[in-house]
């Protein structure tokens, strides 16, 4: 089976991106959750154990080793339908703005840090965080609009909409001005099952990562935070 190596489901983006993936195409896999920071103090180097970057996510497939997370969906891609959408031109678009995504919006990931957990008011937004707001609003409007929706890449849920299901919660947490048309596509995404279950154990868990923590106390004013505390 299918082994997937992720960290903490309240800050790990980058481990939401196949996990949810695999969870909406139904895809059976084993979840290995090893804990950021000071939830692992015993083993610093706990993820170079499983990843040759010592990164999540990872996937491990029999002797096969794959890191990243856009190589695991395009892994993934090679043997089962569904993880791009089967018509040329949405396959194309989609892994375009997949790609834009894992390459892009460094203001985005530096400012507004995944923390599914807490509410933060960011007041007022500097434009170029803005700016790359803007700009995911305009490919989530181009993606619906080009393909019919309600998803990305046409009728079904596939790897571009995992790509930018971290964004979703982001938008959760801070609450960036956006028009009618992307806070519908983040509705969307919120309301899925597995979403829902991911968000649900990110709660659920008592693991705090300074590093993570400070980048979303840097971010504005914390207005709630949802998490269960250690007893």
């Amino acid at each position: 089976m299918l082994e997937l190596f992720i960290a903490n489901k309240n800050y790990s983006s980058w481990s939401l991106r196949p996990w949810l993936l695999m969870r909406e195409l139904g895809l059976p896999f084993r979840e290995t959750l090893v804990p950021f920071g000071a939830g692992n103090p015993d083993d610093p180097n706990a993820f170079h154990r499983f990843s040759p970057t010592g990164k999540v996510p990872c996937l491990v497939d029999g002797d096969l080793v794959v890191w990243d997370s856009l190589a695991i969906c395009e892994y993934l891609g090679e043997k089962h339908a569904g993880v791009w959408p089967s018509d040329g031109a949405a396959r194309t678009w989609s892994r375009c703005a997949a790609a834009e995504m894992h390459a892009g919006f460094p203001t985005l990931r530096n400012v507004c840090t995944m923390n599914c957990g807490l509410r933060v008011q960011i007041d007022p937004f500097p434009e170029p965080l803005l700016r790359e707001w803007r700009r995911i609003a305009e490919l989530w409007s181009e993606g619906c609009a080009l393909f019919g929706g309600p998803y990305l890449g046409g009728s079904t849920f596939s790897a571009v909409d995992a790509f930018y299901a971290p964004v979703a919660f982001r938008v959760q947490t801070y609450r960036p001005p956006l028009p009618d048309a992307a806070r519908a596509y983040v509705d969307r995404l919120l309301s899925l099952p597995s979403m829902q279950a991911w968000y649900e154990a990110a709660l659920a868990e008592t693991w705090r990562d300074e590093e993570h923590e400070g980048e979303a106390r840097q971010a504005g004013a914390w207005l709630q935070d949802l998490r269960r505390v250690a007893c």
